[in-house]
């Protein structure tokens, strides 16, 4: 058995799509078009990390919430430099600056896509 994606509802496809492909460098590798919505799906370079994005046709006027089980998505980067450049060409802010988790032995911060959710960062 494996993992296949994990998914997420989005209320401005346009501006997920520019967070997830700029940001994380994440390809747009297909879409299907549904009677409700249309889903598009995002993986990296080699196929391990795959992003379902739906965009449903009706769409509250807030958008989605989140539950309180759901916590987080990861991305593993190779630097914090390069990552705030990134952040910064697109206005994006740190939730919670970079800092050391020693528990962990690694660097860690968030950041929140454009439909709230939150992400860590791990370095």
């Amino acid at each position: 058995m494996r993992f296949l994606h994990v998914m997420l509802r989005v209320k401005d496809i346009e501006k997920s799509l520019r967070f997830y492909q700029e940001l994380f460098e994440l390809n747009l590798t297909h879409t299907i078009n549904l009677e409700d919505s249309k889903l598009y799906f995002l993986s990296d370079e080699d196929g391990q990390t795959q992003i379902e994005l739906t965009a449903n046709f009706d769409v509250p006027q807030e958008g989605y919430t989140n539950g309180t089980a759901f916590g987080h998505l990861a991305f593993g980067i190779d630097s914090f430099d390069k990552f705030s450049e990134k952040l910064k060409k697109m206005n994006i802010e740190y939730l919670y600056e970079p800092f050391l988790m020693p528990e962990a032995n690694s660097v860690i911060a968030f950041i929140k896509d454009p439909d709230g959710n939150e992400i860590e960062i791990i370095k």
